[in-house]
């Protein structure tokens, strides 16, 4: 699911494939612009803002997409077969001399004046891998509607841009709070540390092939019954005594695992939680699949 490193990730690839290289080949396939034709043009640079994509051509004009929940954005070599989806669902193709940069299923695409960008993504707030971010004004824009459930007002990109559904579900569980809890009532300096926490998800994972929020080991009670009681004193040998009493049992210590798995709880909805052992629940929120552990999470749920 594209999220905010994913983004950055595409822009990436974008701008390597495109930068500095004149277009031979151009189609955008939605009905506004179907007619747009930028080839001898030389792609400028490919940059990422939040979760939105701005391909800044010669002329002044920027190719505007973003990806939602299943867009991409795949890079071909002249004669590599294209395998990112049937030919209907194709709605750009930007190409150069050794390279292919083809758009599926983008719900967004937009020619718009470079000049005027802050149509497309002047609302967002301050982006946690841009130049801009701004930890303070992020936490002040989530404190602005305290009654909000956090996972909606994480997921709001006016409040800070790049977090998306997995984030939001992964940030939650590590703030050890469900998503339906409001913002207003998250314990004193938890909002600003799951801020920090997020900007550092996002910069961990913004160079890595499969997103991964875990460590590799976690401290669990391992299953079973409680440990023996320890062994008591021999009795006096010179005196009789009545048996000593049993012991009570101790708890089990909590034992390090290694952890395999790379998220929390995203996905893996009725599977044990890595840290408690309780089943991960499944909800919506906002008409987005939600997920949490009952047994680590605090907080209203549905």
């Amino acid at each position: 699911m594209p999220e905010g490193d994913t983004v950055l990730q595409t822009a990436a690839r974008l701008h390597e494939a495109l930068a500095g290289q004149v277009l031979t080949r151009s189609d955008l396939r939605v009905p506004r612009f179907a007619t747009a034709d930028l080839t001898g043009r030389t792609v400028l640079d490919v940059t990422a803002r939040g979760k939105h994509l701005l391909t800044r051509i010669e002329g002044g004009l920027t190719l505007h997409s973003h990806l939602r929940m299943d867009g991409s954005w795949r890079v071909y070599a002249p004669d590599e077969r294209w395998r990112g989806g049937p030919g209907h669902q194709i709605r750009a193709i930007l190409g150069n001399a050794e390279h292919t940069a083809v758009g599926y299923r983008l719900p967004v695409l937009e020619l718009l004046r470079t000049s005027e960008e802050s149509r497309a993504v002047g609302h967002l707030g301050p982006d946690l891998l841009g130049p801009d971010w701004d930890p303070g004004l992020a936490v002040d824009h989530l404190l602005a509607a305290p009654e909000r459930p956090l996972g909606e007002a994480l997921l709001d990109q006016r409040n800070l841009a790049g977090i998306g559904n997995v984030y939001k579900c992964e940030l939650c569980f590590l703030a050890r709070v469900t998503p339906w809890l409001p913002v207003g009532a998250l314990p004193d300096g938890v909002l600003p540390r799951l801020v920090a926490l997020a900007e550092r998800l996002l910069h961990a994972n913004r160079d890595r092939p499969t997103r991964t929020t875990t460590i590799t080991s976690e401290l669990r009670t391992p299953p079973g019954p409680p440990s023996p009681p320890s062994a008591t004193a021999a009795p006096s040998a010179t005196a009789a005594a009545p048996a000593p009493a049993r012991a009570p049992a101790r708890p089990r210590s909590p034992q390090p695992v290694r952890v395999q798995e790379r998220l929390y709880v995203y996905g893996r909805a009725r599977r044990p939680c890595l840290r408690c052992g309780t089943p991960v629940r499944l909800a919506d929120q906002d008409d987005r699949p939600t997920y949490w552990c009952p047994g680590c999470q605090s907080g209203p749920t549905p």
